[in-house]
């Protein structure tokens, strides 16, 4: 239990209030729920959600937010479920797991539109509760040290993901001591060849460089302490992926780059920030441009700071950053360090503004950009434009400008005086016709500067945006308002352009639109896009925010799945005929009540039922049954493709079929695992299977072309949910890319 005492003991060293007896409780209930799982390390699983838990306790989260990292897998990788979490803990605990798990049970066509959902679903979750991130973060943080074991494929999918999404989140909530490890992991595995050349380089010069730093150093502590402000003074080296970021956008050198290394000065007071600063300047000349106040003008995400770039001796540039100590741990940890949990409600630390203290952001306030995002998410149903938004609005610079009264407005990089106007109210951006900058009259597509004073002028007339405004906007915030005021405007036309458009796209592909866009199927659509009728749909297409294939795709999907469901009964007579028949017989045998084996029969009584052998149905999967001539009641998955052969032969011996309850019965069930040729893949496979107490029937195994090996088994389980846990424990085996149902 050596993980569970460094945990305590991170605990008691950041933590206040934390009740230990709830994490000790939360660490056994998942001790014995992973008791089965191994990492691809090897090692128990148990380890990853403890080292989440400790990643948590370093930031000085809360009890709830401790034991929900402890049981951030429970309920995607084990049988337990959110019931089961809520019961044993809380609602409240049991919500941030929920957060924090995957849509792992939904089909999608595409990468892209996996993760869109995957975000939106983690953005609804953080408007919620902001600890959701927190724990995601911890959880990605982990899962990146720990990178190496996973195959060479795996590690660039998660790196490159870590660095379109994680990194920046980090960095939006102002943890950048979490925003570098994970840019840097992330480096190491997308590019080593660069990362490690990178790494040698900076070595060479390692010890000049500490030198040189020291020096610097010494020098701050001597005037400082002569002038009697109390500091704390050190050199931070600057990290890798951010010197190599400078290095491609700059097309320099490593030998060019000479600020390899920030010197950070730490004070008591705001007002010691500005007196250091002001010493900085009379002992080293500053570069003209390169001095920033961020205490004046905090950054969204709460950074307080001020950045001078110096030339220090021996004429080589140097980074100074000064800062408060309640900045600095602001600046390390974001919104984590100003937590705190009060009767339910989560409060800002730093609400009470303290004295002196320019920065009277509240808490709502700075999160604001999470509230944008869910806007313009909403209209956004296309999921690679959504992601590439998503993406964008992470990873922008931003630049400050104030309104005539001195507001001070946080924008997208390259913004322009349009995007400052849906930033003031929407009615302000569909009535522009001009604005000023500094006093002076520019264009509407000109590119705002931090420090500018922006003065937008408007139309007392009716008026909307102009189109061509969305070829020059940069903020989400302005393209969602523009083109919600155009489908608005336009709606009749686009109703009829989109409906043009999907018909046409329907009869190209031989399909009705009218047959396939009724009944359960609109219903579906209509709440996975956020919309209300099909005319919205036809609305969407016509403008062009989603495409008219793609609506068709999901329409045919859905209306073949129902169309599996009914129930055919076009010749009454012989279905009739049938049942008696099989009535008749099922009841002649011996023990018939006993052969139902849990599954109900519509409108047939003590009816022969067996289990189709080329899919094996069990509790839970979708079923169907089919009327055989002697032989009673064959029941079929719904997937089964040898029943979609019969259906059309004789869609009249077609009959529902559904799961009742049977007592002590097991279920045939097939899997075959597909994974990397490797010695021991067979041997792992039958200790998973053993330790879930399972019977295996047979067990068969092939080797195949590039390395890879195929391994059937057919096995004796409960029901649907017993095999998802199996099929879920399988996966995360070394070198095993894949376990599916088999049909025979």
């Amino acid at each position: 239990m050596a993980e569970l005492s460094d945990l305590i003991e991170k605990i008691d060293q950041n933590c206040n209030n934390v009740d230990k007896e709830f994490v000790i409780k939360a660490y056994n209930f998942a001790l014995e729920a992973h008791k089965t799982q191994k990492r691809e390390s090897g090692e128990p699983y148990i380890n990853h959600p403890v080292e989440v838990a400790c990643i948590l306790a370093e930031m000085g989260m809360d009890t709830s937010a401790i034991t929900a990292g402890i049981l951030h897998d429970v309920i995607e990788d084990t049988s337990y479920s959110y019931e089961d979490v809520t019961n044993m803990f809380s609602k409240e605990v049991a919500d941030l797991v929920d957060g924090v798990t995957k849509l792992g049970k939904i089909k999608y066509k595409s990468k892209e539109e996996q993760q869109a959902d995957n975000v939106r679903k983690m953005l609804l979750a953080m408007a919620k509760d902001i600890r959701v991130i927190l724990i995601k973060l911890a959880d990605r943080l982990h899962n990146m040290r720990t990178l190496k074991y996973m195959p060479a494929l795996k590690q660039k999918e998660k790196a490159k993901e870590t660095l379109d999404i994680y990194a920046p989140l980090a960095h939006r909530l102002g943890m950048s001591k979490i925003k570098w490890e994970l840019e840097d992991l992330s480096f190491r595995y997308l590019k080593p060849d660069e990362y490690y050349s990178l790494v040698e380089a900076i070595s060479e010069k390692r010890v000049e460089r500490i030198e040189y730093t020291k020096k610097i150093v010494d020098e701050l502590k001597q005037s400082l302490g002569d002038a009697g402000i109390n500091a704390d003074i050190d050199g931070r080296p600057k990290h890798f992926y951010s010197i190599y970021r400078k290095m491609v956008n700059k097309s320099k050198t490593i030998d060019q780059i000479f600020d390899l290394t920030a010197v950070r000065i730490l004070v008591d007071t705001m007002k010691d920030c500005y007196a250091v600063l002001g010493i900085v300047h009379t002992m080293y000349k500053p570069m003209p441009g390169r001095f920033k106040d961020y205490i004046a003008m905090p950054k969204p995400n709460m950074y307080q700071s001020l950045h001078s770039t110096v030339i220090g001796p021996e004429g080589k540039p140097f980074e100074i950053q000064i800062r408060t100590y309640d900045m600095h741990k602001t600046a390390e940890y974001g919104i984590a360090a100003h937590w705190k949990y009060k009767e339910g409600i989560i409060e800002n630390a730093q609400n009470e503004v303290q004295e002196g203290d320019t920065c009277k952001v509240s808490y709502d306030t700075k999160l604001t950009w999470i509230r944008e995002m869910l806007d313009w998410q909403k209209e956004t149903p296309n999921a690679e434009e959504f992601m590439e938004n998503f993406k964008i609005d992470l990873f922008s610079d931003e630049v400050f400008v104030f309104t005539p009264n001195g507001k001070v407005i946080n924008l997208p990089h390259n913004a322009t005086p349009v995007d400052f106007a849906y930033k003031i109210h929407t009615d302000i951006g569909n009535r522009c016709v001009g604005a000023k900058v500094n006093g002076k009259i520019v264009p509407l597509d000109y590119k705002l500067v931090t420090g500018q004073i922006v003065d937008i002028m408007t139309t007392t007339l009716p008026k909307g945006p102009n189109i061509e405004w969305l070829n020059y906007v940069t903020s989400n915030q302005a393209k969602t308002k523009i083109r919600a005021w155009f489908k608005k405007a336009k709606r009749e036309e686009n109703i009829i352009k989109g409906k043009e458009l999907l018909e046409k796209e329907a009869k190209r592909r031989e399909f009705n639109f009218r047959e396939i866009a009724k009944g359960d199927g609109l219903e579906i659509l209509l709440k996975k896009y956020n919309m209300n009728s099909l005319d919205d749909i036809y609305a969407e297409v016509g403008v062009g925010s989603v495409t008219a294939s793609m609506i068709v795709d999901r329409f045919k999907e859905i209306y073949d799945k129902s169309k599996h469901q009914e129930i055919p009964v076009s010749n009454e007579e012989t279905l009739k005929d049938i049942r008696e028949q099989i009535s008749k017989e099922s009841k002649n045998k011996k023990d018939s009540g006993n052969q139902n084996l849990g599954i109900t029969v519509k409108g047939v009584p003590d009816v022969l039922v067996r289990f189709a052998k080329c899919c094996t149905p069990v509790p839970g999967d979708p079923i169907i049954g089919y009327i055989t001539k002697g032989r009673g009641v064959s029941v079929h998955r719904m997937d089964c493709a040898n029943i979609n052969n019969l259906i059309k032969e004789d869609s009249s011996r077609i009959i529902e079929v559904k799961w009742g309850k049977a007592k002590n019965e097991s279920y045939i069930a097939e899997l075959e695992i597909k994974g990397e040729d490797r010695q021991g893949l067979l041997a792992d496979i039958v200790e998973v299977i053993s330790g879930m107490d399972i019977y295996m029937q047979s067990i068969n195994a092939k080797t195949a072309k590039k390395n890879y090996a195929f391994v059937n088994v057919k096995m004796k389980i409960q029901d649907i949910d017993h095999l998802s846990v199996l099929m879920k424990k399988l996966k995360r085996l070394a070198g095993v890319t894949d376990v599916y149902r088999t049909n025979s």
